[in-house]
């Protein structure tokens, strides 16, 4: 086996320079949920000229691509992402916050290295399966929308995924090792207030706020905080503030709240009460309430048995081999953050800060240590179709706050990079390990199936729920 990982490593570093490019070309042209399209035929193009058969818009997503390749046999599916966050425009290799455009889009959580790592681990098992003649498909999912648009659960939804035997994916991060499977289940929702419009000074008494309902929901739900679990999250957005003028009585207005459980039942019960609250609000400033959920994450289901086999390759192959120059950029962009992030993000893996640890982390987690993320993601809900693994790569410097401009500067650095082919050879060795040994393949599936048989699984988008494309692609 020692000799099959080193082969399959090599077939991973064949690629890095295709990979890293691609990379590179998805964080130049950041694009926002449901709208990668040149993200997504890049993507494309990539699979084509790496012997995939390219299937595009799949399972009726404008910017969803599959790649599939090999004959027969089980189905290992790696997942990849492409899309990047609203107003996080940066330049790269910057230790200072320095837009390339006012306001535009930027790769705050490393889903460019996400999308390529993926795409490299599936093209070196695909190429590792046909120099030996083994049977079986290997295939990378290009998923859209992650960050606030549930892709994958609508991709899961309208039977995109339906016949693999095991997913397997990644996600950029500050250390490299195996996380705790906890993600939350949450919603995202809309709550829209219709009021009527008055003068507010010379007839303030006709008009019916839906601004003013908007304020008292929010109260309302600073309250509830309290009485909700410790581990639950409410967070806001006021999306539509009615408009522009004071002396106007908004007669609409909307704010969007992301709601997160620990696992998809209390999520909706969690629904319920902020639910209640909007309605409160409602009828204190006498103005009608509307809703609509816009995107449904389930809680992850983890698979010990995938860990354990992610953890031996991670084992395997080693910590990843930064140098002085990775170092040095780390230690320039630490000093833009607090010191108490790199604390912190040492505690999220249940370690303490070494003495004088800075720049970026040579080291592994095992997995199941306990940790204190309260993320949620739409890995979730492919986690409950089979047996699931996500593994953390070592991308940036230590503390490194996500969905911010430093962690953008640090996108296209060579220790981005390296983290991102150190966590494809993982990835790749752990998929090769399900086609070389289908006896773990069987007890992967079987502990999944335990799993659904406690407890089935409940889908967190509700029915008629659509997803959010842009107005044009309606």
């Amino acid at each position: 086996m020692d000799q099959n990982a080193e082969r399959i490593w090599n077939l991973v570093s064949e690629k890095t320079g295709t990979f890293r490019r691609l990379a590179d070309t998805v964080w130049s042209n950041p694009e926002v949920n449901y709208e990668e399209f040149a993200s997504c035929e890049e993507h494309a193009r990539a699979l084509s000229a790496e012997g995939f058969t390219v299937t595009r818009q799949v399972a009726g997503l404008p910017t969803a691509v599959m790649g599939e390749a090999g004959e027969g046999g089980v189905v290992i599916a790696f997942l990849g992402e492409y899309d990047a966050l609203p107003h996080l425009s940066q330049e790269a290799g910057v230790a200072s916050h320095a837009p390339i455009k006012p306001y535009g889009h930027g790769h705050g959580c490393g889903h460019h290295l996400l999308g390529s790592g993926a795409m490299q681990a599936a093209t070196a098992v695909k190429n590792y399966l046909r120099q030996e003649n083994i049977p079986g498909r290997v295939r990378y999912y290009g998923c859209p929308a992650e960050e606030g648009g549930s892709g994958k659960g609508f991709m899961a939804r309208n039977g995109a995924f339906k016949d693999v035997d095991a997913f397997i994916t990644w996600h950029p991060y500050w250390f490299a090792g195996v996380p705790n499977a906890v993600t939350l289940a949450c919603n995202e929702i809309d709550f829209h207030f219709t009021g009527r419009s008055s003068h507010a000074a010379s007839s303030p008494h006709l008009g019916r706020s839906a601004l003013d309902a908007v304020e008292l929901m929010n109260v309302g739900v600073n309250y509830l905080r309290e009485h909700i679990p410790s581990h639950a999250r409410i967070h806001y957005a006021i999306v539509d503030a009615g408009g522009e003028a004071p002396n106007v009585v908004q007669a609409k207005a909307t704010v969007r709240y992301v709601v997160r459980g620990r696992d998809t039942p209390e999520l909706r019960s969690l629904v319920e009460r902020v639910s209640k609250v909007a309605q409160g609000a409602a009828m204190m400033t006498e103005t009608a309430m509307s809703h609509r959920v816009r995107t449904g994450e389930a809680n992850f289901l983890g698979n010990r048995v995938l860990e354990d086999i992610a953890w031996e390759e991670f084992r395997r192959v080693g910590p990843p081999a930064f140098d002085e120059a990775d170092n040095v950029l780390a230690e320039a962009m630490q000093k833009t953050f607090e010191h108490d992030s790199i604390v912190e993000a040492y505690q999220s893996i249940g370690l303490k800060v070494p003495e004088l640890q800075t720049g970026m982390a040579s080291l592994l987690f095992p997995p199941r240590i306990p940790n204190t993320l309260t993320s949620s993601t739409d890995v979730g809900n492919v986690s409950w179709l089979a047996p699931t693994i996500e593994i953390y790569g070592a991308n940036y410097a230590v503390g490194t706050p996500f969905h911010s401009w430093q962690l953008v500067a640090q996108g296209k650095s060579n220790a981005a990079m390296k983290g991102m082919e150190h966590a494809a050879k993982v990835m790749a060795a752990t998929g090769m390990r399900l086609f070389l040994s289908p006896e773990s393949l069987l007890r992967a599936k079987q502990e999944h199936s335990a799993a659904l048989s406690r407890t089935p699984y409940v889908d967190p988008i509700p029915d008629g729920t659509l997803p959010d494309l842009p107005a044009r692609l309606r």
